[in-house]
């Protein structure tokens, strides 16, 4: 997983509340487990026009004005519905690196995290202000800081938000689940080796042994 340090990006605007997995993601995409191979399908419904592959416009995700955004600003209850993992893969793949909302499923919280893109959480008045703002400003942009657990803007107010240690250190180390076991696989070595001699018994081969029935 690529760490988290500071990010600077632009920032496309999502104004709407209670967008659901399968409006990011629809659940037709989720016939593979790879974590890749779904960006062209990111926000399908809302992207193309009806059952074509027309770009729809008035979607954000088009607009010139947005292109190249690695920071979502979206509306409250972000990534509620299904847990399916496929939906931070495809904000990921795409190029997002931080989603800003007041509030976040859950679930898709914690999924974010395992794959290296923040959720920033800050109150719904600060967001609605950074919401006029991206919209009044051609390439509004901000300055995310994960050490210091700060949203900078152009202006320079900083926007203080909250993260747990673990997962913190986690995102700034690039480590996912794998990858935190890994650090401990001397440890791990060393206890298989001591259980092989404590208990020989439990690795002795699963041949299958030829049993005598009585005649």
């Amino acid at each position: 997983m690529e760490p988290f340090t500071v990010q600077h990006g632009i920032v496309m605007p999502l104004n709407r509340i209670n967008v659901n997995t399968d409006d990011i993601i629809p659940a037709k995409y989720l016939t593979t487990v790879s974590r890749t191979g779904y960006a062209h399908a990111l926000f399908m419904n809302w992207r193309y026009l009806g059952n074509t592959m027309q770009p729809n416009a008035e979607f954000e995700l088009n607009m010139p004005r947005y292109q190249g955004a690695t920071i979502l600003l979206a509306g409250d209850n972000f990534g509620c519905g299904s847990s399916r993992e496929h939906a931070p893969w495809a904000l990921y793949e795409h190029g997002f690196r931080t989603i800003i909302a007041p509030g976040f499923a859950d679930i898709f919280y914690n999924n974010c995290l395992n794959v290296g893109l923040l959720p920033v959480q800050l109150d719904g008045e600060t967001v609605q202000s950074l919401f006029e703002h991206v919209q009044a400003t051609e390439a509004y942009a901000l300055t995310v800081n994960l050490a210091e657990q700060t949203v900078t803007t152009p202006a320079g107010q900083s926007l203080h938000f909250e993260i747990d240690p673990f997962r913190k250190d986690g995102l700034l180390q690039g480590l996912d689940a794998v990858g935190r076991t890994l650090q401990q696989e001397e440890k791990i070595a060393a206890y298989e080796n001591q259980r092989r001699v404590a208990t020989p018994w439990l690795f002795a081969s699963n041949t299958p042994q030829k049993v005598l029935l009585p005649k």
